[in-house]
């Protein structure tokens, strides 16, 4: 029996725990936040749960909370990272993570300081997952689940297109202040052993995707292309190439932001009055819905448009022939989220896949020990993964085209 700890219970942190509370292989989950009503309302609702307040920029109290647990899932901002890594270090915990950065240093530096700390971790004994969620998390797992099928590997591109719009305003399904600064940001891409820096909204292609049509995707800050650019030799076949675009309403919104300087954190003076762009941008977006009642709501008044797509597409050699993989994922949409578990779509296919991961450590089905992204793990890892995926309606269709002569 297993003795998990969850430290941050926001819409992520939250589902896994819940989710947690379900497996056979679990004895307690250690529900851990700084927000002491979020920490009761997991007592409250979880028979497995022992609520703990604690404050994560004290390594101490994460030390102490975690107290006998065998893995410290990080629901927290990437922030956190390297003291909940320091916290599993001194416990002898595995470790899971969502995301790496930016943690106010350059993006790739971010990433390379946390798997700087492979060595600590396997002389420890013990397992530190990042970057587990849908993108990260999915993609990557899903990417290595193509490139294996190659010979070599060319390409790597992962399109995320997010086309939920209701008549009640929300322009963002997470948070608006994290939305706006990761579409503000500098786009990383690898290309030939190199990382290169481009800009906010560079770019845009007309991007045909199957039963969907055609949707504008533009470049953007993501994990993926700095883990598989650092490990593309040794996991991914030689890729070349790798970067990640993103399409949808609220980008839409966030390109007009940005050009109009309204997504900058240089002040502006307003009638005598400093003001940072970004904050009051931030402050004036409306939320997204958390709760159950605020998710009806958005439903209640009715949806313009319930659509996306989650494709990765890898391109390589087989047998001396060009190879076009295309993996799309299927999640459910808002409704059917919200119908089948009581939360957005958002919240279900990054909650529930970071789960997947988790459950992973419980059933002892991750024997590779160090620091690692999802592209690491093996066949059989992975084949575990993608099984417990479909029963919670996380399928992928896979479309292979060979140049035959």
């Amino acid at each position: 029996m297993k003795k998990i700890m969850v430290m941050g219970l926001g819409a992520q942190g939250s589902t896994i725990a819940k989710r947690l509370n379900e497996e056979p292989n679990v004895e307690e989950v250690i529900c851990a936040d700084y927000d002491r009503k979020a920490v009761d309302e997991m007592g409250k609702s979880l028979d497995k749960a022992t609520p703990k307040q604690v404050n994560a920029k004290k390594l101490e109290d994460i030390v102490k909370a975690a107290d006998g647990a065998e893995l410290i899932v990080n629901a927290l901002a990437p922030d956190f990272n390297m003291n909940v890594l320091d916290a599993a270090v001194k416990t002898g915990a595995c470790y899971q993570d969502m995301a790496s950065g930016p943690v106010g240093n350059e993006f790739v530096e971010a990433v390379k300081r946390i798997m700087a700390r492979d060595d600590e971790f396997k002389k420890a004994g013990v397992s530190a997952l990042i970057n587990t969620g849908s993108a990260p998390g999915f993609a990557n797992i899903l990417t290595r689940e193509s490139v294996d099928q190659l010979d070599s590997c060319d390409r790597i591109e992962i399109y995320v297109y997010d086309g939920i719009w209701s008549n009640k305003f929300i322009p963002f399904w997470w948070s608006p202040e994290t939305a706006f600064g990761d579409m503000a940001a500098q786009p990383i891409s690898y290309e030939n052993g190199e990382f290169k820096l481009g800009n906010p909204f560079d770019n845009p292609v007309m991007m045909d995707f199957r039963g969907l049509g055609t949707r504008r995707m533009v470049d953007h800050e993501h994990e993926e292309p700095v883990t598989m650019g650092l490990l593309a030799d040794k996991v991914l076949k030689g890729a070349k190439q790798v970067n990640f675009k993103y399409g949808g309403p609220g980008l839409e919104i966030a390109e007009y932001f940005y050009k109009m300087g309204l997504l900058s954190n240089n002040p502006v003076e307003v009638d005598g009055k400093e003001i940072i762009p970004m904050h009051l941008i931030s402050k004036l977006t409306p939320p997204a819905p958390k709760y159950t009642d605020e998710i009806q709501e958005v439903i209640d008044q009715g949806m313009k448009s319930e659509e996306g797509a989650f494709l990765v597409r890898v391109e390589g050699k087989q047998n001396g022939r060009d190879v076009r993989i295309d993996s799309y994922a299927n999640a459910p949409g808002l409704i059917d989220s919200f119908k089948m578990a009581g939360i957005t779509h958002e919240s279900y296919f990054t909650g529930q896949s970071a789960f997947l991961f988790t459950k992973m450590f419980v059933n002892n089905k991750i024997s590779t020990t160090g620091v690692f992204p999802p592209e690491v793990l093996e066949a059989a890892e992975r084949k575990y993964f993608f099984t417990e995926a479909a029963k919670l309606e996380l399928t992928v269709d896979q479309f292979v085209e060979r140049r035959l002569y």
